[in-house]
């Protein structure tokens, strides 16, 4: 069974960078063709998909996000980051990680959720 904790401060300022990361167990990843992903839910709104490395070491971003985001990985402690700098309010949410097998296939791990807030 694929399990996935995200980790990180709850608690950010406005212009500061937030860290966080995904710990994973029960999959590598850098098994052939999986997708890790950073999505966040803002108070109020949907699912907002921020970024995704993939099991070569790929990256895709949020277009919105791309100039203040970094998403990385360490492959010998089997997790992947996100990076998030110069923060503001609107960056307020619940931050997931999620797994997805395939390209082609839905998130089909999750982890619980990390909230954070960005205070001004």
């Amino acid at each position: 069974q694929v399990q996935l904790q995200e980790s990180g401060p709850g608690l950010v300022n406005v212009s500061q960078t937030l860290s966080l990361t995904c710990t994973v167990s029960g999959d590598a990843i850098e098994k052939d063709y999986t997708y890790w992903s950073w999505i966040r839910k803002p108070p109020g709104k949907g699912l907002e998909w921020n970024a995704y490395i993939k099991y070569d070491g790929s990256t895709n971003y949020r277009p919105s996000l791309i100039c203040r985001t970094t998403i990385s990985r360490d492959t010998s402690k089997n997790h992947f980051a996100l990076e998030l700098r110069a923060v503001t309010p609107e960056d307020t949410a619940m931050y997931y990680c999620a797994r997805r097998a395939t390209r082609a296939d839905e998130y089909n791990s999750w982890g619980e959720g990390t909230q954070v807030a960005v205070s001004s």
